[in-house]
């Protein structure tokens, strides 16, 4: 076997950085805060244009002064969302803003004053038959600038005089502000002048076209911390089942990611810890909240004999939580470690709204989700779509994997946060058949 000498090394590690670089922030500019490595995504531009759409179906514009890589969504739910600077979610009405925001800014001149760009996106609004909240108040205001401050990070904006965060002073304060149009006209990835309504726009976003299931699933792998096999479809589990051991050597080589496969699922592991927004562990009140909740609620409802249906097993993706388990583990929680661990005193005083927190951290994880419909009974699926594996193929069952009906389930990943995780080797089975450890709840 000939080893692959120095030039094809270090060619590869500036591909895979560049690949990282755009997933992790898929709108480069030249001038950005990402401009020193700018240049490598300009060199391999042809490469990295061809890998994206072959393995994900995106599709990648470099230009002289910026990279757009155009991503797909994986559907309603599945987002990843905006924050302010205090880490508050977008609101519905921050993303109107944002929307009209810059349904203004692709026709608009080079500079102009903020006084100004705020009264086209109110008439904006107004021939969108759209209600803002009233940005003559102080809220208005608020959610106004953090729509328009988005913008200068991306850096469709530029501050050149003042800043867009005038427009909340009591006194009504004045910007000029410099306009890149060509930005302002890749932010929008989806198929605007196709879809009917928002959720149309998700739906048609979502679809993988003619890569179907390999190009749903490799999304999923690359976009979600962990992909549970009762969030696919037949054809989706089967394709990954039949192919896992092959895409891991891929996503390594392309991105540096590990795969681990286990019975309930997979998931895409990054060694540097950089392909992220989501950390845990981490810092904070509320993500330590959160890990202590992992750990206490694996701990009082792992199932006592999961098992895998390819060994005649039940295979258990989730549990149901009990009403009232997560409130009495967080008051636990609070008296155990509040004080002496310095937690927010606003949460230590308003356990609703830690609850909250902490959940919508765990689901974005997805180590909690609420009970409901899946994809692998059809939801969400578009218009079309191959749900059903080829015939004669025998598919991991996932019927009964996860409680259905109302309230929360904890999900197979949050064992992976446990102190004590059991792990049961697969057994012999039938030739052809892929058994995989399992890391049960």
């Amino acid at each position: 076997m000939t080893l692959p000498s120095t030039h094809d090394v270090a060619l590869a590690a500036e591909r895979r950085t560049a690949a990282r670089l755009l997933l992790a922030h898929p709108l480069i500019a030249s001038d950005g805060p990402h401009a020193d490595l700018f240049p490598l995504i300009r060199r391999h531009a042809d490469w990295l244009g061809k890998r994206f759409q072959q393995v994900l179906g995106y599709r990648l514009l470099v230009d002289s002064s910026y990279a757009r890589l155009f991503k797909a969504g994986l559907g309603a739910g599945s987002g990843h969302r905006l924050e302010r600077s205090t880490g508050t979610p977008f609101t519905p009405h921050t993303y109107a803003c944002l929307a009209l925001a810059l349904s203004v800014l692709v026709t608009a001149p080079e500079q102009m004053l903020l006084s100004h760009l705020v009264a086209d996106i109110r008439a904006a609004a107004a021939d969108a038959g759209i209600e803002l909240e009233e940005t003559g108040r102080v809220a208005g205001k608020r959610t106004l600038v953090a729509a328009l401050r988005q913008l200068v990070n991306w850096g469709v904006l530029i501050e050149t005089e003042g800043h867009v965060a005038a427009l909340a002073q009591e006194a009504g304060g004045e910007a000029l502000i410099t306009i890149d149009r060509e930005l302002a006209r890749v932010v929008v990835a989806g198929p605007l002048s196709q879809a009917r309504d928002g959720a149309d726009l998700v739906r048609r976003a979502a679809d993988p076209g003619f890569g179907g299931p390999r190009t749903y699933v490799r999304r999923m792998l690359v976009e979600t911390p962990v992909v549970h096999l009762d969030e696919l479809t037949d054809a989706e589990r089967d394709w990954l089942r039949t192919r896992q051991r092959r895409e891991a050597q891929a996503f390594s080589e392309l991105l540096g990611l590990e795969m681990e496969i286990r019975a309930e699922g997979v998931a895409l592991v990054d060694p540097e810890e950089e392909l992220t927004d989501l950390h845990l562990p981490g810092a904070g009140t509320v993500a330590q909240a959160a890990l202590l909740l992992a750990e206490r609620l694996v701990e009082r409802l792992r199932p006592q004999e999961p098992g895998h249906p390819a060994t005649g097993g039940t295979l258990v993706i989730g549990v149901a939580v009990p009403d009232g388990l997560v409130n009495e583990v967080l008051a636990e929680l609070i008296t155990e470690y509040g004080q002496r661990s310095n937690w927010q005193r606003g949460y230590l005083e308003d356990l609703p709204s830690l609850r909250e927190a902490v959940l919508d951290l765990l689901v974005r994880m997805r180590l909690m989700a609420r009970a409901g419909w899946l994809r692998a009974e059809g939801e969400g699926l578009p218009e079309g779509y191959v749900e059903e594996a080829s015939e004669g193929r025998t598919v991991t069952d996932v019927h009964g994997a996860r409680p259905g009906g109302d309230g929360w389930v904890l999900l197979a990943a949050a064992a992976r946060y446990a102190n004590q995780v059991t792990v049961r080797p697969a057994t012999a089975a039938g030739k052809g058949t892929d058994v995989q450890e399992e890391l049960p709840l």
